[in-house]
Parts: C-alpha cells; sequence; structure tokens
C-alpha cells in the first residue's frame, strides 16, 4: 500500500486566479471550461472572506484534501474534521462550508470536476451502470477519506496526484487526469454500499427551501425584506422558516440576510468602478436604511468600520482579492 504524500508547496497557483470562482448565478458554478469541466486549486482560510467558505453548492463533484490544520466541512445535517493528509468528497449539489477548526490555519487543495468529463453528456449503459447509482444514492453526500480503509491511501495518492498535474498542465495532463478520474470513480463506486433502491433523492426538504430561500436573498436583498417576505418565497410559515435556517444553517434568516448584506457592501467598498459618494450611499444601495446600524454591524463582521476599511483597501485586496465570492 502507497502511503500518500505531501504535495509540493509549487503545487500553489496565483491567488488573484484562483478563487474568483462562483458566477453570479448563486447555485454556484465551479471553475473549468465545457470542454474541460476540471479545476484544481490550493486555498489557504486565512486568505478568504471572514476566514471561512460560505454555503455553497455546484453541479460539480468536489474532493478536498487537507495540508495543515484541521478543517471543519459541514453540509446540511453533518459536519467532519478532517486533518493532514486526509480528505473529503462531496457529491454533487450538495450544500456545504468550510471552516478552520478553532480558529487556527488551514491550508488545502480542492479539486471540483463535473461527471460529464467521465461519462459524456449523453444517455448511455455507462451512465445508468455507474453514474446514475452515485448521484442518486441518498446517504452519499459526503464522503471522509480519513484511513479507516486500506483502500483510502491509494486513491489519496492518485487524487494528490490528479491536483498536482492540473497545477503544473505539462502536455497530456487533461488525457491523464481522464484516466486517473476513472479508477477513481470505479474504486469509489465499488466501495460504497449498494442499497437496494439507490434512485433517492438525497436532498433534504430543509435542504431544499433554504437554498431557495437564499436565493431570494440574494436576488432581493438590496429591497426592505421581512422574515414573512423571506418566508413567503419558499412556502412556508415564518417559524418555519426560522427552523429551516437554524436546523441547516445554524443562523436565523434574519442573520443570514445581515451578513449578505455586509458581505455585498464590502465587495463594492473594494470595486474600483464603484462611485459612491457617502458611505450612507452604499449602505443604502444594499439595503440599510440606517447608516449607524450598518456601521455597527460592518465594524462586528470585519472588524473596522466601512470608512476604515475603504482607505486601506490595498491591503484588504491583498488578503482577499478573489475571495470575497466564498462568503455565506
Amino acid at each position: 500500500m502507497n502511503t500518500p504524500q505531501p504535495m509540493m508547496p509549487s503545487a500553489k497557483i496565483n491567488d488573484d486566479t484562483d478563487l474568483e470562482t462562483y458566477t453570479t448565478s448563486d447555485s454556484m458554478k465551479a471553475c473549468g471550461t465545457l470542454d474541460y469541466p476540471v479545476n484544481a486549486r490550493y486555498l489557504d482560510l486565512h486568505k478568504s472572506y471572514l476566514n471561512w467558505i460560505r454555503w455553497h453548492w455546484h453541479d460539480e463533484m468536489e474532493i478536498l484534501i487537507v495540508d495543515q490544520g484541521i478543517a471543519k466541512i459541514s453540509t446540511d445535517d453533518a459536519s467532519y474534521l478532517i486533518k493532514p493528509g486526509q480528505g473529503l468528497i462531496i457529491n454533487q449539489n450538495i450544500m456545504h462550508c468550510i471552516h478552520a477548526q478553532d480558529q487556527k490555519g488551514c491550508t488545502f487543495h480542492s479539486l471540483v470536476f463535473h461527471p460529464d468529463f467521465i461519462f459524456g453528456q449523453k444517455s448511455s449503459y455507462l451512465q445508468t451502470q455507474y453514474l446514475l447509482p452515485i448521484q442518486n444514492y441518498q446517504y452519499f453526500k459526503a464522503f471522509s477519506l480519513d484511513g479507516s480503509a486500506a483502500w483510502h491511501a491509494q486513491i489519496l495518492q492518485e487524487l494528490k496526484e490528479v491536483i498536482e498535474i492540473n497545477l503544473t498542465q505539462n502536455f497530456g495532463y487533461e488525457l491523464s487526469t481522464k484516466g486517473y478520474l476513472c479508477h477513481f470513480w470505479a474504486e469509489l463506486i465499488r466501495q460504497l454500499p449498494h442499497p437496494e433502491t439507490p434512485f433517492t433523492h438525497r436532498s433534504s426538504p430543509d435542504e431544499q427551501r433554504v437554498k431557495e430561500a437564499m436565493l431570494y436573498i440574494r436576488t432581493h436583498h438590496a429591497q426592505p425584506l421581512t422574515l414573512e417576505d423571506i418566508a413567503s418565497s419558499i412556502h412556508v410559515s415564518k417559524s418555519e422558516c426560522c427552523r429551516c435556517f437554524s436546523r441547516t444553517l445554524q443562523m436565523s434568516p434574519f442573520e443570514y440576510l445581515m451578513k449578505y448584506r455586509i458581505y455585498k457592501s464590502a465587495k463594492k467598498l473594494m470595486d474600483p468602478r464603484q462611485n459612491f459618494n457617502s458611505i450612507a450611499d452604499i449602505a443604502f444601495s444594499v439595503g440599510f436604511n440606517n447608516t449607524s446600524y450598518f456601521n455597527k454591524l460592518f465594524k462586528k463582521y470585519l472588524g473596522c468600520t466601512p470608512t476604515y476599511y475603504r482607505t486601506h483597501k490595498e491591503v484588504h485586496q491583498e488578503k482577499e482579492r478573489g475571495t470575497l465570492s466564498y462568503f455565506l
């Protein structure tokens, strides 16, 4: 059995292009192209907004391998502590977020790929036999590669090699990547339990409702929003809306709304194309009608006033450039 080897620091790619991964579609489009839907990244939580990667989901499968520190990765119904050398496989369209355990530093590599790269975009025997059982397996939201089984080490080593060749991008790396991922997929489906009824939808009602509410908030955050508005957008009562958010995100809908508004204001403060005459104008543009309250929340979440943040934005850009899109 091969022992997983640490990836060299040279695998780190430029932060300017590395972390700008999501489009304005908040169901999240991860990196990659239609022709080559694969992307490898090196991530440092100290350089992410508020030292964490926001709640998000995407069509691609994602594999995280921790380099330093301990990552706490949460889905809507579970949390995983991933130590150095260990990994986590996150299935398609599973809502998740990433923190550093105990607020300490954490760095890791992320490999994101769409199964279409392996199976193609047309219905086929291979899709029916090997893709659909994993896509629809209700118990497979995330799977820990923690060394508890002998096959974990070999798979982790191969995944590290996939990441390395995608960061260096030597000639033919796309073909090598497809070979590795085909082997990974075959091993994964061989090792996962085979349920009697695999084609059961994986998403819980809470997860589906919160996803819809998050999209509604992101679309309408600049407007006056009430709890009733958010609850109505997902067709539940106000109390049930609060329970859904609490069970899934461990925060209230109002707290999510406030954090998202502060996030949008920080992006505007850092964007030289934005032309606001005052902090009050920025506050109003993201949905606050009280500048004092906006300043209070901004300092609570970011540790400084909006004026200080804008004045020293070069420092913030050096630390957070390209990573704001991971917030929430």
